[in-house]
């Protein structure tokens, strides 16, 4: 066995390797100058030194959804890492996997109101898998380690670790064998294949089912199941409706892809899970986006909820065959179970209802829409591009209007809807994955948020396309505002943006305008031939609305199809 001495700066640079970390995004402050003071010491630690700690956070976020690894994002204490709980919260509601090293006080000071210090193992409490408040440098290899394990393992999170900086200064003896011996976790251990009888009730509900229909999550892209599920659809026969971040896992160009349901969802989709007898729901939390009113989401069918961490059965929906695991590991189990199925009347009857409920027709207009944009991206880029999108109607738009065919190919925030995330996420896309076409669908106001990271992303040299849909107002709000307020547009609609073709020059980013469908296409695809980022401004129709449309808290009987 050996061992040597190191500080605990170096502890946490050869504990990132050690994890497969390449790639860091962060900030130094004063708390974490003895951390930063060690990087030049491990030179495959690359950072990207990112603008503000929430562009840090969703960028380390876009990156996890982007790879499937755990991302880190490095912040000071105080100011600094409060500025991470946005992005903590949004990854912690959408499962997705990072680790944030924060600086803290010296000890000595800690709990005398020091400069900077917050408790942010306090604050971060609610809106982290877990966290670490590291008082002595031996404990920062252990630590280390089963922070990485917790934000991958079971259902995925972020974990927070707070070193104060001294610790990043002290020294301890390090043992090498330390880095591969056994975790003392013996409390944590998530389930992998679930119980055989549970399985084989939800297969007894599939096969006898007449009209089933599949509901697959984000846990299909988690547990990397995309293939197992195709293989349960083909086998049985079943449609499958996906979650807004469930995109991705099952190609919607296949037969029984039925796209997705909920308040923006296709029409078809939504009355699909209305008139199935069976949902099988697959790694999914039957998110109220999707379930509405739930005493009357569905009523007629039986559920199988499979997912992998036991407090989301139940939690929304009553389910008649709950199935604890692993998603990827229970579909090999439950396959060979599952007869092989035609169930022609029901299919013919979902295809039917698509053609009788064609939710994403585009009306005829001279004037440039959202909808002509996100189509004139799938169009070029041949859905071929990793599609990262902010929150409000353009999100909607870009996850009706292009056809996602590969997994992790649409990223968005879904279940905190946070604002901002476009920026930062997909440049953290791109870092993780540099080959890829990336193309950020931005609202104007979201955009304004984060687009302080245009700096860090022109700075990198990162390839990033933006289109922005420039149209002066909160579009969800003020369509919201119009349906269901009187029209009261309060606070809502701004008269002054900046000139975004201008701001994109200011960063060194080559910035065009586009006014005009005609315009669309060469657009787009000039900025995708681009070497470089490209900002793309398109003015559209101020007042577009998003249908179709279940408001908030209904249910399918009050769909709303098109602008009433």
């Amino acid at each position: 066995m050996s061992a040597k001495e190191m500080t605990g700066g170096q502890i946490v640079c050869e504990g990132l390797l050690r994890e497969g970390v390449e790639v860091m995004f962060g900030i130094p402050g004063g708390a974490t100058l003895p951390l930063y003071a060690t990087l030049s010491q491990y030179p495959a630690l690359r950072h990207i030194l990112v603008r503000h700690e929430q562009g840090g956070t969703h960028a380390a976020d876009g990156y996890a959804r982007a790879t499937g690894k755990v991302a880190v994002v490095c912040t000071t204490s105080g100011p600094g890492a409060t500025n991470l709980v946005t992005g903590l919260a949004t990854a912690m509601m959408d499962s997705s996997p990072l680790v944030a090293l924060t600086g803290q006080a010296a000890r000595a000071a800690i709990g005398r109101d020091a400069f900077q210090e917050t408790d942010i193992t306090g604050a971060s409490l609610p809106v982290t898998k877990h966290n670490y408040l590291v008082m002595n440098a031996s404990d920062l290899q252990a630590t280390v380690r089963e922070a990485f394990h917790v934000a991958r393992t079971g259902r995925p999170g972020p974990v927070l670790i707070d070193v104060p900086r001294d610790v990043f200064q002290e020294t301890a003896l390090v043992d090498d064998a330390g880095w591969d011996a056994p975790l003392n976790m013996a409390g944590y251990k998530p389930p992998t294949t679930a119980d055989p009888a549970d399985v084989e009730a939800a297969a007894r509900l599939i096969n006898a089912a007449e009209r089933p229909v599949i509901l697959a999550g984000h846990g299909v892209l988690i547990s990397r199941a995309w293939d197992e599920l195709r293989a349960l659809a083909e086998q049985a026969q079943i449609p499958v409706v996906t979650t807004l971040l469930g995109i991705g896992c099952f190609p919607e160009t296949h037969p029984l892809s039925a796209g997705f349901p909920g308040m923006h969802g296709m029409a078809w989709a939504s009355l699909a899970l209305e008139e199935a007898d069976l949902i099988v729901a697959i790694g999914s939390r039957f998110d109220d986006r999707i379930t509405g009113d739930t005493r009357r989401f569905a009523t007629r069918s039986k559920k199988v909820h499979i997912d992998i961490d036991p407090a989301e059965i139940g939690k929304n929906v009553a389910v008649d065959a709950p199935v604890v695991g692993d998603v990827r590991h229970v579909l090999d189990q439950l396959q060979p179970l599952i007869e092989p199925g035609e169930r022609t009347e029901w299919l013919a009857h979902v295809e039917h209802l698509k053609a009788e409920h064609p939710s994403l027709r585009i009306r005829e207009t001279d004037e440039l829409l959202p909808q002509h944009v996100i189509r004139g991206v799938y169009e070029v880029t041949r859905g071929e591009a990793t599609i990262v999108t902010g929150v409000g109607q353009h999100q909607m738009w870009a996850a009706q209007h292009y056809q996602y065919t590969r997994p992790n190919s649409f990223l968005t925030s879904g279940g905190l809807g946070t604002m901002g995330f476009e920026v930062p996420a997909a440049m953290g896309a791109q870092v993780g994955n540099p080959d890829q076409l990336v193309w950020s669908i931005a609202g104007d106001g979201g955009f304004q948020m984060t687009m302080s990271e245009l700096a860090t992303i022109a700075e990198n040299d990162l390839p990033v396309k933006f289109a922005i849909m420039h149209n002066t107002h909160l579009g969800m709000i003020t369509q919201w505002q119009e349906l269901f307020y009187g029209a009261d547009f309060q606070a809502s609609i701004w008269p002054k943006n900046p000139d975004f073709v201008k701001l994109a020059e200011a960063f060194g980013i080559k910035g065009t305008r586009v006014t005009t469908q005609d315009e669309v296409h060469n657009a787009i695809r000039e900025a995708t031939d681009h070497p470089g980022p490209a900002v793309v401004e398109f003015r559209v129709r101020p007042t577009e609305n998003v249908f179709p449309m279940i408001p908030s808290g209904q249910s399918v009987a009050e769909l709303m199809e098109e602008q009433p």
